[in-house]
Formats: C-alpha cells, structure tokens, sequence
C-alpha cells in the first residue's frame, strides 16, 4: 500500500484474536491485516491474543477485516461494548481452555499405549496395527487442528508452527503406515521396517500438554486487568420519577442521582449531594485511610463506600470513569510491542521456513551419507528438526514479560501505557522532577498558626477569621478555612476585599484586618514583636505569612506553604542509591524552590522556568547523553513530559500530562517513581533471560536433531523426545515470566 494512501481519516481500533496458536500466527495475522486495503498500520501481541488495527472506514470494516483473518483460520470477536468484547474474549478463552485440557487428556490415554506398545512390545502379534488405529484419531481427530491450520497457510503462501507439526507427524505417520503394511519392501533390502506411531502420537500429546499449560500459564498474566474490571458493579439504584430504581450500570445517564449504601461499590464518577460516608479509595490514591465525603465531594468509580449512605450526581460514565481510564491504559500497554519484540517478531516470520529448509538439507545429507540405513535415519532426523525448532518460546519471551510487569505495576500503582517506556525506563540515568504536586502536595496548607500571647477566646476569633476567609476568593483563604475546626454563626458586616494586600470586615462588632503584614502596617496595626520575629524565621524556610489583628492590634500570625509530600527526600533518596542524577525544575521563585531543594536533598534545581524551559533542560540532558525521565502533574510539564525517554505523571494531576505521560503515579507517594524504574528493569532481566534460554534452546537443540552428535556417539534425538523438549521450553518461558508477580520493588 503507498503511504500517501494512509493515515488519512483513519480508525484505530483493538480487538481480541482467537485462533492463533504460536508466535509465528502472530506474524501471519499481522502481515494479513497490513496488506489488506484500507489499513494504514496493523500490530498482534500473541500473549494477550489481541490485534490492533488503524483502518480507513470508507475503504473496509471490522466484518471484512475479520473474513480476511478467518481465510486463514483466525477471526476477530466483534463487540461495540469493550466491556462485554473483553468478557466474550475470556469466555470463549475459558471454553478453549476446556476443549484444549480435554483433547489432551483423550490424546493421553490413546497415547500411552502406543508408547508402551512401541517401546517394549514391538514384536507382539498385530502391535504395529493396533497403533496406527490409536495413532490415527490422535492425528486427525484430536490433532487436527494442526493440519487445517498448516494448509490454510499454505493457500496464502505462509507457514507457522501448525506446518512444522503437521509435516513432523504426517510424515512419520504416512512412512510407518507404509511399514505396516507393506514390510516387505525393508525385508528385501535386509533391513528392518521401522515404525514411528509412538512418536507421532507423543508429539501431538506433548504439544497440546504444552499448550495447555501455556494457556493456563498467559490466563494469570491478566489477573490485574480483571481485578479492575470486576471493580465495576454490575447494577446501581437511582432516583427516576422521585423514585428508586436498580438498573444495569451500563444505563445509567449523565446527571442521574444514584444512592449508595453501606458496602456498596460506586459505579460511576460523580459529586455527593446529599448525606456522608468514608469511602475506600485506596485503588486510586494508595492511602489505606478511607476519604471522608460529604456534600460537594468527588467520587470515583470502582472505590468502595464504608459506613454510611450518600446520593451523587453522575459526572462521567462509561468509558470517561477514571476507572475506564485506568482498565483502557492496562489493556493496551499488555497489548503494546517492547522495541525489542519488534526484532522477535521477524525472527519468528522467517523462522519456519528456515526450518523447513534445514529439515530438507537433514534429509538430503543423510540420504548421502546415511549408509545402510539412510532413509530411516534421514527420515527420522527431519522430523526431529522439525519438530524441535517450535518459534513459541521466542515469541512468548517479551509479551509475557511484558503482560506481567504491566500487571505488576498496576498492583503496585503504577499504570504503564506501553511497552517501550517499560522497558526504556531501566536505562534512566535522569530524573526531572516539577515542584508542586510532585515533590509538595500542590496546593496550600497552614503550616503554623501562632496566637499573640496578648489575646484569648481563640475559639471566638479563629471562628471570626473563617467566616470572613470563606468570603475571600484569594488562594490562600481557602487553606485559613480548612484548617479552622470551629463551626458557627456570627454577624459579618461591611466585607471588603483589598486587592493584592488582604480582607477586611466586622464580626460581632470587633473590626478585623487579615493580610500581609505590610498591609497591617499601613493601616495602623500595632504589630506583635514576638510574632514579627517569627514572621522573618517563616520567611527564611519559604513560607507565606499572613497577619491578623482585632481593633488596630495584632492577635495572630498566620504561616502557609506547599507542604513537601511525607515520603519526597525519601523518594529522592532511593534514586541516587540507585546512581541517578536528580534534578527539580519549578516555575517558583528561587527562595522557595532553594528551600524546598534543600529539604529534599536536590543539588541540582532550576527556579521560575517557564514550559518551554523545561522541554529544553531535557534536550540539554539528552543532548548530553542522558536517559531522561520528567515526572510532572500539570499542564505546564507536557511538553518536557512530550520530549523525555520516560515520561512519568502524578495520578492526581491535569488529564493532559496523564494523556502526554507513559506511565501514571496513582497515588501521590513518590516512593511508588524509584518501585516503577526497579520494574523496569526487572522486566528487562526477565526478557532478556527468556531470550536467551529460548535462543540457546534452538541453536543447540536443531543441530542434535538434525544428528550433529551421530558421527561421535551414535545419538540421535528421537522426535518423541523433541516434542517434549519443544513444549517444556515454551513453559518455562511462560514461568519464568510469572515469578516477575512474586517480585519486591
């Protein structure tokens, strides 16, 4: 297809895939949706059995893209609801599971007497025809699938894993037929008719055990994506017609008010109206603490509600929730390709015919220089190649690596949208990270408040001050507001907010001033000397002071800062124990951020940058020969979130630097950023252990088989042996990947 053909207007969608049964069907379903007209770009990730591909509408459909598939004997599974698509998808895995374990345990039974007939009592009276009538239903019954798949391949001129096991077993099946019943043909040249029905059967056996196995192995890889997906209830109750209705969740509407009982999950993202509760939110904060909410408060999706009962307002359903978000980001980082699956994917697209060709070379050479025995010898080391070569344990490599560290990380709170930053963030050697509400909790708090040892009825007057606050639409009052305790009612009269310098009103009678301390001067208010002192030593540590006085006289000081995070010097800490640089980056004036630096243990730290600033100290660090990550929560971090390697966010920030990011911090702990480069590369140790056992597996095992060893020691890998070699190494691939799960970050 020319290029200029795609792109254009096109839809990017993500499907389940049924059918494919090795890496090498992965190769074949891609190639087969790239050249289809319409589609622009196409990808398969063999372990979690889905395909995503980018089409033009106008050009093709779902429905053409799936006969496409299915002339090759895959298919798509079609669903609008991705919800239900995904339950379809593990439905139908499940009764392929079932299939699969019971063709296996019948290829089994039929199996072990085969091999007990052709291992010790060869010679017993009609044994070679009692083996083919047990060999046969294991074939072409049990086993079939194997051939149909090899000759739909074969139609469109590809091969896969199912050509190499039906040529392996078809041959050794059709040459001991021929043996059985036509013996006379080896008796006249001397020899003895040698039969291979034990092997045959035993290989198709092996192969399904092995991928039985497989398959119960990938179904743990994706517990996590189906822990988040049965977070979601399955009906809510809402008020229609002044009345309480239990409807599927799936119907509920923008602005419906839906109630919400004691233990009850909440299905939909929205704000409390009416009455409160605790709320465990741990899925999206990390905090074990349950959330107060009461009227006014945001409730998301999938958390839990404790005690007590509440009614909210729908503000986002269906695929906006924040847990739709979340289930969204797993599903397509398991599905995204690591750079280095790109290379195994090729090797897996030339590997079979590869393989067949050093099947026919085997034959060829011991046809010549075989001996007395060639045919038999030529016949039997084919096969042998053939079926040791098996491309699963190579494809399987990076993608269940891949599946299980995403799933890891989602345990651990931290979302991965794809592969590649995975496995790029082991190489990190630089870390940027912003200021507020990264290192600091990323709004206002009231540090220190410090009565004048002048006043009492500090009940009275902080009372006072909250009231006026709450009328003030200044940043900073709604910290003074949330950090007084007292509740009441007092008469506010003659309010006025002065711009730049404070508030000024009358409670109760008493005129109080509340502002700068500047402010307070020029108003004539006799400022307290104790509390100027502290005044300067708040300053001095970068915090916000605020005055308060009654009648002309200071009664209080007021000290407000971005507080750090509890766990920042820590987080900062465990980086450079891991030998990265830290850097902080902040659009605050450079007393606070030398302040906020210090505390944290930051050398290296940059004030009152501005956006593009920061995009370009990444160029500068990468220019430099630096790995970079930027951590950052708004807006303002998006274009240097854009131009790092790894791209982190904080859970709690803007959507843009979530969408710009690669990975999301779900809580606001930054312990979680040194747990997600410890992911990383753990992954990575994991993948590249796969690839090499799976490498060094058939770089040694082809030879041996092809009879490599003959010359020296007479050894010659019977095909049986290479079935279960062929089978276990996929196995332990699939294993090797699962103990990532057990991993300490």
């Amino acid at each position: 297809m020319d290029t200029d053909q795609k792109v254009l207007n096109t839809k990017k969608v993500t499907l389940p895939v049924m059918g494919m049964s090795c890496a090498a069907c992965a190769v074949s379903v891609e190639s087969m949706l790239k050249s289809t007209s319409g589609v622009a770009d196409a990808g398969v990730n063999y372990a979690n059995q889905s395909a995503w591909v980018d089409f033009d509408p106008k050009t093709t459909d779902l429905l053409s893209l799936d006969k496409v598939l299915q002339s090759v004997g895959y298919g798509f599974i079609i669903n609008e609801d991705e919800d239900e698509s995904i339950a379809e998808q593990e439905k139908l895995k499940l009764e392929h599971y079932h299939k699969l374990k019971s063709k296996t345990i019948r290829t089994g039974i039929l199996s072990v007497p085969v091999v007990i007939i052709g291992m010790f009592f060869m010679d017993m009276p009609y044994g070679n025809y009692i083996m083919m009538a047990l060999t046969a239903p294991v074939l072409f019954i049990f086993g079939k699938d194997f051939f149909i798949n090899a000759f739909n391949q074969a139609k469109h001129g590809k091969s896969n894993m199912d050509t190499l096991v039906a040529l392996s077993t078809g041959i050794a099946f059709l040459f001991s037929t021929f043996n059985t019943f036509y013996p006379q043909f080896w008796h006249e040249k001397g020899l003895h008719p040698h039969v291979y029905f034990e092997a045959a059967a035993v290989i198709v056996f092996f192969i399904l055990l092995g991928k039985l196995l497989e398959e119960k192995a990938k179904t743990n890889t994706s517990n996590a994506l189906k822990k988040l997906i049965g977070l979601q209830p399955k009906t809510i109750k809402v008020i229609r017609d002044n009345a309480e209705q239990e409807i599927p969740v799936k119907d509920v509407l923008l602005h419906d008010e839906i109630v919400i009982r004691s233990g009850e999950k909440i299905p939909v993202d929205g704000k409390v109206v009416s009455g409160s509760s605790y709320v465990d939110e741990s899925l999206m904060t990390g905090e074990p603490i349950p959330s107060e909410k009461t009227a006014g408060a945001q409730v998301f999706a999938g958390t839990i509600n404790q005690q007590g009962s509440f009614t909210f307002v729908a503000e986002k359903i269906g695929k906006n929730t924040l847990l739709a978000q979340i289930i969204k980001t797993v599903q397509a980082a398991q599905g995204s390709k690591a750079p280095v699956q790109r290379l195994v994917d090729k090797i897996a697209g030339i590997f079979v015919p590869v393989v067949i060709a050093i099947s026919i070379v085997t034959f060829i050479l011991w046809m010549i220089f075989g001996g007395e025995n060639a045919l038999t010898q030529a016949l039997l080391a084919a096969v042998s190649v053939l079926v040791i070569a098996c491309p699963c344990a190579l494809g399987l490599a990076t993608p269940t690596a891949i599946m299980v560290g995403v799933g890891k990380g989602a345990e651990n709170n931290i979302l991965i949208r794809d592969a590649e930053s995975l496995e790029k963030a082991h190489e990190v050697n630089a870390v940027i990270l912003d200021k507020t509400g990264t290192l600091t909790q990323g709004h206002p708090q009231v540090t220190n408040w410090k009565w004048s040892s002048n006043i009492s009825d500090h009940a009275k007057h902080a009372l006072a001050i909250k009231l006026l606050e709450s009328r003030s639409e200044h940043p900073l009052a709604s910290a003074v507001v949330g950090f007084v305790k007292e509740n009441g009612n007092a008469k506010v009269e003659n309010f006025k907010s002065v711009t730049g310098n404070g508030v000024r009103g009358i409670v109760d009678g008493n005129e109080y001033l509340i502002g700068t301390l500047s402010f307070l001067q020029k108003e004539k208010v006799t400022l307290d000397s104790d509390l100027e002192e502290l005044a300067d030593m708040q300053r001095e540590a970068a915090q916000t002071v605020i005055g308060v006085s009654v009648n002309k006289a200071q009664i209080a000081l007021i000290s407000i800062a971005d507080q750090l995070k509890a766990t920042s010097a820590d987080a900062v800490k465990k980086l450079k124990e891991q030998g990265i640089e830290v850097y902080m980056l902040t659009g605050d004036n450079n007393q606070t951020a030398a302040e906020v630096a210090r505390q944290v243990g930051i050398k290296n730290y940059l004030a009152e940058v501005k956006p593009d600033d920061k995009m370009q100290f990444v160029k500068k660090l990468q220019a430099e020969g630096k790995i970079v990550a930027m951590v950052g929560d708004g807006v303002n971090d998006s274009q240097a979130l854009a131009q790092a390697d790894v791209s982190i966010a904080m859970g709690k920030g803007s959507d843009i630097a979530m969408d710009v990011a690669k990975m999301t911090l779900i809580t606001s702990d930054l312990m979680t950023l040194p747990k997600a480069l410890r992911l990383s590369k753990k992954t990575v140790r994991t993948i590249k252990q796969n690839l090499f056992w799976a490498f060094i597996y058939n770089l040694i095992g082809i030879p041996v088989a092809a009879g490599i060893l003959y010359p020296f020691n007479g050894f010659l890998l019977n095909p049986m042996i290479a079935g279960a070699a062929m089978a276990l190494s996929s196995v332990s691939v699939v294993t090797n990947s699962l103990r990532l799960r057990s991993a300490k970050l």
